[in-house]
């Protein structure tokens, strides 16, 4: 029997229409001769819908209109026993839909954070990509970065600003730190929403105005004369880096509109101008990168690489984009990987992952009751 699998995208988070263009190549791309894929969406308001073929989806190819049918069954994602989930209509509680692995692509908040992991570690369901701990650690660029900080992997020069701490002082001392320009980000989001570049003094009071809109805390980030290079990584135990991109942007920085709206918005170099020893050195360190954040599966891990041959960690994509143009996939493509088979290549990762841990004891296996 074919391996039916589940792609879950959309979700709450301004990724929304990101997330669908992914899912469309994915449920497009999956071999069908050993898969049968399902398309399971989330709506803005949390609503999960499930469909079995593309006319689920509404202009899949624009990211400004990207959107789900609203008329398709509203489900509740449910366990189906060990080793698989299944989907409960809501209006009469009837099994719609039963898979045996999913592939999330809900980028951003509660697809990418570890929320929808631990649902789907709670429903005992295999699925693709980081569990709970990598999916947050990389989701969360502070602590992300503490801990990179902490493994002795360089990182660039950072400060944090949580709700209420927007005042003067502590933009001075900010500033001091620091100096210009800066990039100012919310702490927990991706594909660059809520990012601005800071070139003068008076720019930093709204940029983090703009970032905590998002989030909580946000990060100001040295802006790092240099490369952008890109590294994806792929694996459990034993993960492997691809050969290395170089994202060069048209527009100010690699914004959301770079990234998805202007088809011109960037220059993607893959794979990357390199020396062989020092495209070695990113990759060994991607794979570091990986590994120090508890990240399984795949990961895409960002570098600035700066004109002296220094390497800096930006940040790792605990879930990156699987649209036409997206590096990701792009990478493993030149390294060997054709897009099927990379997608074949992570499902076999979530099974063995799956194996593992259903492999643990839960039971503590003590006799004669416990000691008061």
């Amino acid at each position: 029997m074919k391996t039916r699998v589940a792609i879950v995208f959309g979700g709450k988070s301004g990724e929304h229409e990101v997330s669908i263009l992914s899912a469309r190549n994915i449920f497009e791309a999956l071999d069908r001769e050993r898969y049968e894929p399902l398309l399971a969406g989330v709506d803005r308001k949390g609503v999960w819908r499930i469909g079995r073929d593309l006319s689920f989806l509404r202009d899949p190819d624009d990211a400004r209109r990207a959107a789900m049918d609203p008329s398709a069954p509203a489900v509740l994602p449910a366990s189906g026993g060990p080793g698989q989930a299944v989907f409960l209509d809501l209006r009469d509680g009837q099994e719609r839909a039963r898979v045996d692995v999913v592939f999330p692509i809900m980028h951003g908040t509660f697809g990418e954070d570890g929320c929808l992991q631990g649902l789907l570690r709670f429903l005992e369901v295999p699925f693709v990509g980081a569990s709970v701990l990598g999916s947050a650690i990389g989701m969360d660029k502070e602590i992300l970065k503490r801990l990179l900080r902490e493994a002795g992997i360089p990182i660039p020069r950072f400060e944090t600003v949580r709700l209420g701490e927007n005042t003067e002082a502590r933009r001075r001392e900010i500033l001091a730190a620091l100096g210009l320009p800066l990039f100012v980000k919310p702490a927990c989001l991706g594909s660059s929403v809520g990012i601005t570049k800071v070139k003068g003094e008076e720019e930093l009071g709204p940029a983090l105005q703009t970032a905590l809109s998002f989030d909580t805390k946000a990060l100001v980030e040295e802006a790092v004369p240099g490369r952008e290079i890109e590294c994806a990584v792929l694996g459990n135990d034993d993960p492997k880096a691809s050969l290395c991109g170089e994202v060069v942007p048209t527009h100010e920085f690699y914004s959301y509109e770079a990234k998805y709206l202007d088809e011109k918005g960037a220059l993607l170099k893959a794979p990357a101008d390199l020396p062989d020893w020092l495209s070695d050195r990113i990759r060994e360190m991607a794979v570091r990168t990986f590994r120090a954040l508890e990240c399984a599966g795949m990961g895409r891990v960002d570098f600035f690489l700066k004109r002296d041959g220094t390497i800096l960690v930006n940040e790792i994509n605990t879930l990156p984009g699987f649209t036409r143009i997206s590096m990701y996939p792009r990478l493993w493509e030149l390294t060997g990987l054709p897009y099927p088979a990379l997608l074949s290549r992570l499902i076999e990762l979530a099974f063995e992952r799956y194996r593992r841990e259903s492999a643990l004891r839960r039971d503590p296996g003590l006799s004669g009751g416990a000691e008061g």
